[in-house]
């Protein structure tokens, strides 16, 4: 029997829905049916019969509604019990348990220890038998623990890098054609990835296909696609802190662009970039080989995005400004002279 789509609420089960799960229980009513009668999911009821039947196995309404009273009296468990559940295991020593329970010896309550510091007593101090008595009883097991003080921040590592906060204000102006932000997109696994170069005043796309994530492919991909443009529309690239950029000063002496580089976690900085990733995911979806597209397939899906009208270009398309910026920049000497 087909029951009519309803929209499906999400809200606890009142006594009155209950007493109605148990009558359309005894009239041997599938959950389904009793989920579509009452508006709720399946799973819903599915979870109320089996958390709140007796131990008889058959649901009966004011044995349900005792169960839930007694539930919700015991919630939420104190931080000190999730504690206890999260790092001991139910058959582990008692003394273990007890240094995770602060309910266990409220008297002491300036004697009480973080956490880190009693995995320090457990893999430090005990030796032999012990040492493997007592890690076997942790959650995880492992023999070695790493500290978890801060370390070292291994961001920042890309050698002379130029922040972009020294970069030319006529980038941000957006007036001047040339300044470029760049990005990878990487599919399956991050085994494979592509190349993205937007200019920041026409929003002209290219694609570049790469065999990898590494370095070396960013050098000759972008390297590449940047020679391609005329001297005057390349200038500039805005480019986040990814370690496929560590080779940078390369990219510049090929192609004359100077590189700056955006804050850590900001990717509003390459705003522009970030928006158009988000529409070539619509023709390279994640999840997806990138490899197995050529770069003629992804010259065809650039020119697509290319030629899509934009507002901010009084619904010009990109491909027909930066023709303009690209002819007006050959005018200019000439109208010099």
């Amino acid at each position: 029997m087909q029951h009519p789509t309803v929209s499906v609420r999400c809200c606890h089960v009142s006594v009155v829905e209950r007493a109605t799960i148990q009558i359309d229980l005894l009239n041997q009513w599938s959950q389904r049916r009793i989920a579509c009668l009452l508006n709720h999911s399946p799973s819903t009821v599915s979870r109320e019969i089996r958390r709140n039947r007796g131990a008889h196995g058959r649901y009966i309404i004011h044995e349900a509604q005792h169960c839930m009273q007694a539930r919700r009296q015991a919630w939420p468990p104190t931080p000190e019990a999730r504690a206890r559940q999260r790092t001991v295991r139910a058959d582990g020593p008692s003394a273990a348990k007890a240094l995770f329970s602060r309910t266990d010896c409220p008297q002491f309550e300036d004697a009480y220890v973080c956490r880190e510091t009693i995995y320090n007593a457990v893999y430090a101090l005990p030796v032999g038998e012990l040492r493997k008595e007592l890690i076997v009883c942790l959650r995880q097991g492992k023999t070695t623990r790493k500290p978890r003080t801060g370390g070292v921040d291994r961001r920042n590592q890309i050698p002379e890098m130029v922040s972009i906060h020294v970069r030319p204000p006529e980038v941000e102006d957006r007036l001047m054609p040339g300044h470029w932000e760049g990005d990878l997109i990487k599919g399956k696994a991050n085994a494979s990835a592509v190349g993205t170069l937007v200019e920041r005043t026409s929003g002209y796309l290219m694609l570049v296909k790469m065999n990898d994530a590494t370095a070396t492919s960013a050098v000759e991909g972008f390297s590449a696609a940047l020679n391609r443009m005329p001297l005057a529309v390349r200038k500039s690239m805005t480019y986040d802190q990814g370690r496929e950029m560590v080779r940078h000063a390369e990219i510049t002496q090929k192609t004359g662009v100077a590189i700056y580089f955006c804050d850590p976690h900001s990717p509003w900085q390459r705003g522009s970039n970030e928006n158009i990733n988000g529409l070539i995911r619509q023709y390279l979806p994640k999840g997806t080989d990138l490899s197995a597209y050529s770069q003629e397939q992804q010259d065809a899906i650039a020119y697509e995005l290319n030629i899509r009208p934009r507002k901010r270009f009084d619904f010009k398309c990109p491909i027909e400004v930066m023709t303009a910026v690209v002819a007006k920049q050959h005018e200019a000497p000439a109208s010099i002279q």
